[in-house]
């Protein structure tokens, strides 16, 4: 099991002890919606290992840094992209940036991976563009709850891959809960991500439930391939996240 650097809100802990898995890696990565960094910083929401250093010293990764050193497990997805974190931390990056840089480190060609919550589709494209490889290899499954969303991530991919790529993506009306019922037979997965809370520019009452979020992560956990990665971006102070 992976010891996360970063720890999901006041809502979660409740619920970490079940999804220990000692093959499976976790990334799970608060997103603050909406939070300034004069006021409640991004830094509150985490549980790590930061120190302050003083201006002009070196940290970890050999760089000259006047803010924070982030010290990290080698075993971590994050290690190596201390100072991406730290750029995260200040505001000064999005969520969805240091996730897709995580996921790259882990996902290789020809992989299968899931997409459990498709959105917008950005997540969706990026999976695809780290599995595909020249034989026109590698699986992303995508799943929404919304067509308003599998939509949105259908044109997506139409303006921005040929056709025998997007052979490679196949996208489902369905809970992320059941992700295993679209998977052929005996497939393995290296990474599942989810990105919670709601569609983007759609209606903010459709938000992810725990309930079956909660079931997501144990169906995924049963499918991962030893040291595939589940990925989770939450959005803080917000009941979907």
């Amino acid at each position: 099991m992976l010891a996360l650097p970063l720890r999901l809100g006041a809502h979660w802990p409740a619920v970490q002890k079940p999804l220990i898995s000692t093959s499976t890696r976790w990334f799970v990565f608060p997103y603050p919606r909406n939070v300034s960094l004069n006021g409640n910083s991004p830094r509150d929401h985490f549980d790590r290992n930061v120190s302050r250093i003083p201006a002009n010293s070196t940290s970890i990764t050999g760089k000259t840094n006047d803010f924070v050193s982030v010290s990290l497990p080698k075993d971590s997805p994050l290690f190596g992209l201390e100072d991406l974190l730290v750029s995260f931390i200040l505001g000064k990056k999005r969520a969805t940036e240091v996730s897709h840089l995580v996921w790259k480190s882990v996902v290789q060609k020809g992989d299968t991976v899931i997409d459990a919550t498709c959105g917008n589709g950005h997540d969706t494209l990026a999976m695809l563009k780290m599995v595909a490889d020249e034989s026109c290899k590698g699986s992303v499954y995508g799943l929404d709850v919304q067509e308003a969303a599998l939509q949105k991530t259908s044109s997506l991919l139409e303006e921005s891959v040929g056709p025998s790529e997007k052979e490679l993506i196949k996208l489902f009306s369905k809970c992320h809960s059941k992700m295993d019922e679209v998977l052929p037979k005996d497939t393995s997965v290296r990474l599942v991500a989810f990105n919670l809370g709601y569609l983007p520019g759609g209606d903010k009452t459709i938000i992810t439930q725990s309930e079956t979020t909660l079931k997501a992560l144990e169906v995924a956990k049963s499918i991962m391939v030893p040291g595939g990665l589940i990925s989770i971006v939450v959005y803080v102070g917000h009941p979907g996240g």
